[in-house]
């Protein structure tokens, strides 16, 4: 039985490709670097920035990375975190879960005090037990690491938590940590990604998981 779900933000709960894609931009087009269009940055969209920038400057020098970084928060903090939207019946399927006395966590690879601005300005944290996130200086971005986290802080049972995201790095943070790992199609990752990460389940739309969680009542 599953008692606890912990859920992805980004491409999840939220569409936030304007927002990232459009800070990823500026950040590249100050540091005179090629600047690939909105819909080629949509594999960004997930994993942590680190990661991204180092792949997007071809480098892995820390000071250019965090530099990348630095320029794309100036302009997440006053514009991009404003531009996202929340995904068609994710309110109602949010609602319908917590009725079934489902305990509902956020656990994002996004900074916890972003993540907590999108949760609350969309009206989301009537739902959710906790809000978990990584780190400004990128501790616990790795999603591994950080369901780990949730999971010691929070008490949760393995057998008995989902972890529901639309990347492969959700799949794989979930099975390392022994808990249940369901994909949603409506995100940024593809079926083939999530199904070859090891997804237990998943979901082409929000309402969903909880069709799926009244099955396993």
């Amino acid at each position: 039985m599953i008692c606890n779900i912990l859920f992805d933000l980004d491409g999840t709960l939220t569409d936030p490709k304007e927002g990232i894609t459009k800070c990823i931009q500026e950040a590249l087009s100050k540091l005179g670097r090629p600047v690939p269009s909105s819909d080629e940055l949509e594999w960004c969209i997930g994993p942590g920035l680190y990661g991204s920038f180092a792949k997007l400057l071809d480098c892995l020098d820390p000071k250019l990375i965090q530099q990348a970084i630095d320029l794309y928060r100036v302009r997440f903090t006053q514009k991009g975190i404003f531009e996202n939207y929340v995904y068609p019946d994710i309110i109602d399927a949010l609602d319908k879960l917590k009725k079934l006395s489902l305990r509902l966590f956020i656990v994002t690879s996004k900074p916890t005090v972003f993540a907590k601005q999108i949760v609350v300005n969309h009206h989301l944290d009537e739902f959710f037990d906790n809000i978990y996130g990584s780190e400004l200086d990128g501790e616990k971005s790795d999603k591994g690491e950080l369901i780990s986290f949730v999971l010691r802080a929070e008490s949760l049972t393995d057998n008995q938590t989902l972890m529901v995201g639309d990347r492969e790095h959700d799949i794989i943070g979930a099975k390392n940590n022994g808990i249940y790992a369901g994909g949603v199609l409506y995100g940024y990752g593809t079926k083939k990604e999530l199904t070859q990460a090891g997804a237990d389940y998943l979901f082409a739309k929000p309402m969903d998981i909880v069709t799926f969680q009244k099955e396993k009542d």
